[in-house]
């Protein structure tokens, strides 16, 4: 509770976006023992963040977690520091997230519709981060990276799914598979999910899990076309275990 008293002097923007993110205030961007490295914090977002985020800078468009730059359009036009910034996605990252997320445009959305007594809403209930997805001055330096660039065009609209068109192997990746599941012929090594390797499942369990979702995967119903969903749901099947 004392890191969300601290960050109230931040201001109602960032509250709402601290409040979104598990907290602030664990100090790692100010204790750092080298400087971040933004270039390298890019390279490291893409490769373990950007499956389940949208970034614009990055071209990234996840949709399992948070819009990062919706969920800081609003503190950044309203001059909140970077480094203030940093230190929420840091802790972010360090602490991984509670069971609360939302599908918001904006913090306002988090703060009318995701807090008590509207907490336990299927609209704000999604698959939780893991703590330390990445580590050190890695974590840095993804921080610093996506303070630098996060909410700097304003708000986004959510995930570009039908620029994908109905290649299995684009959705995988595009639509944030890879960054959950292992699958060699993806080059993907997420453990949030199922190991596909190993569980080698048909096309239509996969059809089924993709629309419906179940367990910590979200569906999929909705954001992706039905040629999509069997497009990728082929190319699971058709890989796994290869």
């Amino acid at each position: 509770m004392k890191r969300r008293y601290r960050v109230a002097a931040l201001g109602a923007g960032l509250i709402a976006t601290a409040l979104l993110v598990a907290g602030c205030g664990t100090g790692g961007i100010a204790s750092a023992s080298q400087p971040p490295d933004t270039q390298s914090g890019a390279q490291l977002f893409t490769a373990n963040c950007g499956s389940c985020h949208t970034l614009a800078a990055a071209g990234t468009a996840g949709t399992i977690g948070p819009d990062l730059d919706n969920a800081f359009a609003a503190d950044v036009a309203q001059g909140y520091p970077q480094s203030a910034i940093e230190n929420v996605v840091l802790d972010q990252i360090r602490l991984g997230s509670g069971e609360i997320s939302a599908p918001y445009t904006s913090s306002k959305y988090f703060v009318d519709h995701c807090l008590p007594p509207h907490s336990n809403s299927p609209k704000c209930l999604s698959t939780q981060m893991p703590a330390d997805i990445v580590k050190g001055q890695d974590a840095i330096d993804v921080a610093a990276y996506v303070a630098s660039v996060a909410g700097q065009g304003g708000f986004t609209t959510a995930g570009g799914f039908a620029s994908l068109g109905t290649d299995g192997a684009k959705i995988f990746k595009g639509a944030g598979c890879a960054g959950c599941h292992t699958l060699a012929a993806a080059g993907s090594t997420g453990t949030v999910g199922p190991n596909l390797d190993q569980l080698k499942p048909p096309t239509a369990a996969v059809v089924t899990q993709v629309t419906n979702g179940g367990g910590q995967m979200p569906a999929f119903k909705g954001k992706l076309s039905e040629a999509q969903i069997q497009a990728v749901a082929e190319y699971v099947s058709s890989s796994a275990g290869k």
